[in-house]
This record gives structure tokens, C-alpha cells and sequence, in this order.
């Protein structure tokens, strides 16, 4: 403990504290020995630390939330933003969805490619997106914003700089590895940092790494770096099967082929929204792509790209969702516009099946011309239990990122629903905060989670799963709870989403921001 260093004494907080360490170690799926040897210290102490049993320094709660990719505390800033909801409001008016957090991460990563002028409109301003251009910015990529409409321009330098990588940044990002397939065209070897835990043969890595060995890219990961060599530049002799439906992985393999002479096929493809977009802006380079939106892609890579292109990135499905299910859970009608209606029919169908009634406005085109967007109205609706479970399949059934959306929605409808997050191992654990505000929530498994509806809200003070959609979950139950309550440490929900709670507030929330450290 380095002398001098403020330190926390107080029981009820140092347990606090202890059990967002716990929950943020859970989620990246590290035991508590895996934490100990990233933060150089014991097993044991690592316990007493989640039990709120260890007098804790700035310094060592900075570590931790560095280790854990979780703003813990900041030294030398503010300390971590709070949520103050005065909850019981009813909604109105109406709100434009925001492009896509997803779409634009993968459209950063694929500025790579192009040597000319790249410009994004109307970029989502989230911290996903500042960490992958702190980290594109250090290595020489000029980025400049060009109004306050959040257009981004891109100037990537003739020699990328590999050598100065914000390894910070970098390291707060999963994204990073979408920088192997753009980065191999370039490059005969270079390494990259990635956040400690992530092993290969992991779900998250092995599917990357076995869709990019077909272009001659090798990696291995020791000492928290990726290690990448191209032994011999080819093309695919065969159709690249990927082993899972992976979205990123989907772009990782097509941000190889994209430069790759000849002719690459990839089946088993994601046809989710971010690929889609990604694809229609990869054609606008000159890369010729066929069978977008379907499960087999059919790229012609351009050896050199060095075009200036203008491209709008489509609006975020899940962010519609969200304000979706903040106008389910308050009783509220509001218009959403902008809604990429493709990716959210299923979604649609299922709330019918539980009476939510909603009306459409005529399709029309988003800013890329090809996506399509509607108006929905919703109109407060007496829900009730869908006879099956909820569960999520690749596109086009219901989106994983949709799921725990249907946690509070199946809280406001009668009868039991069980929701299957069959995808991650723990995600459906935080649910089970909801019943801190209130609702019935029954853990099954890691799994599967049953709720019992409908629910007497009521205002509680809770920190912030350290999942992004369970985070705003809790949020939306807490505006539909009477009386005050806080969520605590919300920088989760800023790195998925810009300005939620002063968009949230312009339709009558009652939500306020807040520091106490």
C-alpha cells in the first residue's frame, strides 16, 4: 500500500465496492485466481477484497477496474457517474434512433483498408468507438470530427506505426482483434494488445483465428499480446466455414478478403445488421460482394484501395429496442423513428403475441439506401406471458442483444415467462436484479431465468451489472419504479450508448447524473 494514498474505510462501502468487483470479474469470466495474477497479489486477498473485508487504495481500485475493463474509480478525474431516477413518469413525444454502436466499431476497423479520405456520418460518440480511436490515432490514423452531426473523417498515413499503439486503449476494447484482418494486408508480422483472460481456443477467439489461417495469418497469444505473422500471403483454396455464426468473426473475414485478389466464399456467415453495413460499405471501396444478408458471402477483393468514400452507417436495432421496452415498462405512448424495422420484426411479432399494439409508418431508406427504416408509434398495452420461452437465434430471429429487454417487459405482463440467454454463461445472472425493484425473477440455471409478472415497482439503489443490456435493463425498471432510485457506476451503459439519459429525460424520465467520488 504506497504511503500517502487516500485509503476507504467505510464497511458499507468497501462491501459495495466488493460486490462490483465480484460482478465485473464474473462477467469477464476470470476466477478469482486469474484476477489475483493479473494484479500481482493472492487468491485470498482477492477474496477479502469481494467480501468488502480489505482496505482498499485508489491505486490498487484503478488496477482493478483497468484489469477488469470496469471504471471502478478514476485518479486524476471525477470518479465514476451515478443515475438519480425519479421513476413513476409516463413518456411522450417522440425519438430518433442513433446509428449503430456495433456498425460503427466494425467501420473504424475497416477504415484501415482504404488509403484515401474515409467519412462516417453521423457516428455513434460512445466509448467503444473513443477507445478504437485512441488506438487508431496513436498508431497514425488521423481522425478529425467534423460537426457536431458526429461526421467522422479518416485519413489513414501510407506506414501505420504499430510500435506507438495506445496499449490502454487497446486493452479496453474486445473489438481490437478486428484489427488482424485489415492489419495482415499491410504487414508480415506485428502484434497487437488484447485484455488479459482471453485465451485461445476460447468461444470469443479460436472462430477469428480459424477464419483468418486461410489467408496465411497465424497468432499466437503470450505475454497479453497477440502475435501475428503472414507466413505466405494466398487465397482460400476452398470456402471458409465458420465454426460459428460470429458477427465479428463474419467481419474479420471479410475485412481479409476484402483486399485479397482473388475470390473468397464464406458460408455460415452472420447476416446481422453491423455485417450488412459493414458490407454495403466495403462495396462502396470497389469490393464487389454478393449474397448480403444471407448466411453465404461471395467477396472479389481489391489488392489496393485508395478511394475517397462518403458512407451513412444504418440505425441501431438494439437501441430501438431499448426505447421500445422504456415505453412498454411506463405505460407510455412515443413515437421511435428511424427504426431499422428488418431487424426488429421478430421482436415485433413476439410483443404482438403478447398484445403490445404499436402502428408503422410507410418504409423508407436510411442514409446508406439500403436499409429499411419505418416510424413506430407504441400505445400503452396490457400485456400478458407468451405461451413459449424467449430465447434468441442468429439473424433473422431475435437478437441476442434484444434478450434481457424481455426481463423487464415479461415483469410488466401477466403470467410467467421464461427467458433462455443460451449464448452466455452468465449473462442471465443479472437479471436477477430486477427483483431488488421489485419484480419476480427466478434463477433456473446460468442460463434461464423465470419471471412473473405483473410487477409492483418499487425505488431501490443498485450498482450496475457490468453487462451493457442487463445495465440499461435495471435502468428502464427504476423509470418505472415510484419514488428514487440510483444506479451507481453507469459507465457500462456509456460505452453502448450516447447521451441516453438526457435523450431519455427530453421525453419526460426524471433522470439526473451525479458523482460522489
Amino acid at each position: 500500500m504506497r504511503y500517502g494514498m487516500p485509503v476507504l474505510t467505510t464497511d458499507e462501502y468497501l462491501s459495495r465496492i466488493g460486490r462490483l468487483i465480484r460482478d465485473a470479474r464474473q462477467h469477464r469470466g476470470y476466477t478469482q485466481v486469474q484476477l489475483a495474477d493479473l494484479l500481482g497479489t493472492s487468491q485470498s486477498a482477492v477474496n477479502r477484497i469481494e467480501r468488502g473485508h480489505q482496505n482498499l487504495t485508489l491505486e490498487m481500485l484503478a488496477r482493478i477496474g483497468e484489469a477488469l475493463d470496469s471504471e471502478i474509480v478514476s485518479l486524476g478525474a471525477p470518479g465514476p457517474l451515478h443515475l438519480r431516477v425519479a421513476g413513476g413518469t409516463t413518456l411522450s413525444g417522440s425519438i430518433e434512433v442513433k446509428t449503430s454502436k456495433n456498425a460503427g466499431v466494425a467501420l473504424l476497423c475497416a477504415s484501415l483498408l482504404n488509403k484515401g479520405r474515409t467519412t462516417l456520418r453521423k457516428v455513434a460518440r460512445i466509448e467503444e468507438v473513443n477507445r478504437i480511436l485512441e488506438v487508431l490515432n496513436s498508431i497514425g490514423v488521423k481522425s478529425t470530427w467534423l460537426n457536431a452531426d458526429n461526421d467522422l473523417e479518416l485519413i489513414v498515413p501510407d506506414s501505420l506505426d504499430l510500435s506507438s499503439i495506445d496499449e490502454d486503449a487497446a486493452r479496453r476494447t474486445r473489438s481490437i482483434i478486428n484489427f488482424l484482418g485489415p492489419l495482415m494486408h499491410d504487414q508480415s508480422s506485428f502484434q497487437l494488445p488484447y485484455a488479459g483472460g482471453c485465451d485461445l481456443g476460447t468461444r470469443t477467439v479460436e472462430p477469428h483465428l480459424s477464419a483468418l489461417r486461410p489467408f496465411g495469418l497465424e497468432v499466437r497469444a503470450t505475454e497479453g499480446s497477440y502475435h501475428a505473422r503472414i507466413s505466405e500471403r494466398v487465397s482460400p483454396a476452398r470456402p471458409i466455414v465458420l465454426t460459428e455464426r460470429g458477427d465479428t468473426v463474419t467481419e474479420n473475414a471479410l475485412l481479409a478478403a476484402a483486399r485479397n485478389a482473388g475470390v473468397t466464399v464464406i458460408r455460415n456467415a452472420s447476416p446481422n445488421y453491423m455485417v450488412q453495413d459493414l458490407c454495403f460499405f466495403l462495396t462502396k471501396l470497389g469490393v464487389d460482394i454478393g449474397g448480403i444478408g444471407t448466411t453465404t458471402l461471395v467477396v472479389r477483393g481489391v489488392q489496393d484501395i485508395n478511394v475517397d468514400v462518403d458512407y451513412a452507417p444504418s440505425e441501431d436495432p438494439i437501441e430501438a429496442m431499448s426505447l421500445l421496452a422504456a415505453a412498454i415498462v411506463t405505460s407510455s405512448q412515443i413515437t421511435i423513428r428511424r427504426v431499422p424495422i428488418e431487424f426488429l420484426e421478430i421482436e415485433l411479432a413476439l410483443l404482438e403475441e403478447m398484445g403490445f399494439s404499436y402502428d408503422l409508418t410507410p418504409e423508407y431508406l436510411a442514409g446508406n439506401g439500403r436499409t429499411r427504416l419505418v416510424d413506430l408509434t407504441t400505445h400503452p398495452s396490457a400485456l400478458h406471458a407468451p405461451i413459449d420461452k424467449i430465447h434468441p437465434m442468429p439473424f433473422p430471429g431475435l437478437n441476442i442483444d434484444n434478450l434481457p429487454f424481455f426481463a423487464v417487459i415479461a415483469a410488466a405482463a401477466e403470467g410467467q415467462t421464461m427467458i433462455h440467454d443460451w449464448v452466455y454463461e452468465n449473462r442471465a445472472i443479472y437479471l436477477t436484479e430486477l427483483t431488488k425493484l421489485g419484480a419476480s425473477v427466478t434463477l433456473l440455471d446460468p442460463h434461464r431465468v423465470l419471471v412473473e409478472g405483473p410487477t409492483r415497482w418499487r425505488a431501490a439503489e443498485l450498482m450496475c451489472p457490468p453487462a451493457l443490456r442487463p445495465a440499461v435493463v435495471i435502468l428502464l425498471a427504476m423509470m418505472a419504479s415510484k419514488g428514487t432510485s440510483v444506479l451507481r457506476n453507469v459507465y457500462v451503459i456509456n460505452r453502448g450508448y450516447e447521451d441516453l439519459a438526457e435523450r431519455l429525460n427530453a421525453l419526460g424520465a426524471h433522470i439526473e447524473t451525479f458523482r460522489d467520488i
